[in-house]
């Protein structure tokens, strides 16, 4: 993110204003539990989060929700409780949003949730009672749902954990440029501006 505010004339900043929040804190948890080896391969998707803006609680929820349905099968039994909590709040969001009923799920979190029985009929118990409020919801379930999604992938005992990383990544991105309007191809960046955002990093890493 802090590359993505240099390329887009901003501040040095991992929080940059050219990037929807949630999208950006999903970049930065993605980039700090991939590997080394494996973060290279996120470089290319730099450009694609500048200009992704916008204050329609879908995206957070959309975000969200593709988050944490894309851990919650593979993430440690300690976690699959949290997410699947995640998945019927997001749905229930969506649902006021979109004015439908509450309890009715997408095709997606069905198929997840019907994967983990057991964190399912503990979340749908949890969840029995609570309506979300979307300003909580966008400020701190949002956020901590993300968080949990990213570290249950990064910890997850599978063969590639970043590349689920990467894609988690890249779906939402997807996402916010669909709610926004805007193409995901992000800006266009000549070799000298990439190869001074480059040598900026390294300075900030030494610092």
């Amino acid at each position: 993110m802090e590359l993505a505010s240099y390329l887009a004339g901003e501040r040095w900043s991992d929080h940059p204003a050219c990037t929807h929040s949630l999208l950006a804190s999903v970049a930065r948890l993605v980039n700090d539990h991939t590997s080394d080896e494996g973060r290279p391969r996120l470089a290319e998707l730099i450009p694609s989060v500048i200009g992704l803006t916008g204050v329609d609680l879908h995206i957070d929820a959309l975000i969200t929700l593709r988050c944490a349905t894309t851990a919650l099968p593979v993430a440690a039994a300690d976690r699959q409780r949290v997410l699947a909590v995640s998945v019927l709040v997001c749905e229930r969001v969506l649902a006021q949003l979109d004015e439908r009923r509450g309890d009715s799920l997408s095709p997606d979190s069905e198929r997840v949730l019907g994967a983990v029985p057991h964190a399912a009929q503990w979340a749908d118990r949890f969840t029995s009672n609570i309506s979300p409020r979307p300003a909580a919801f966008r400020r701190q379930a949002a956020p901590h749902a993300v968080s949990c999604a990213v570290e249950g992938a990064a910890h997850a005992l599978i063969p590639d954990p970043d590349a689920m990383l990467r894609k988690m990544l890249a779906e939402s991105i997807q996402i916010c440029a669909a709610w926004t309007g805007k193409a995901a191809s992000g800006v266009g960046v000549d070799d000298t501006a990439w190869a001074e955002a480059c040598q900026l990093t390294v300075t900030a890493g030494g610092r």
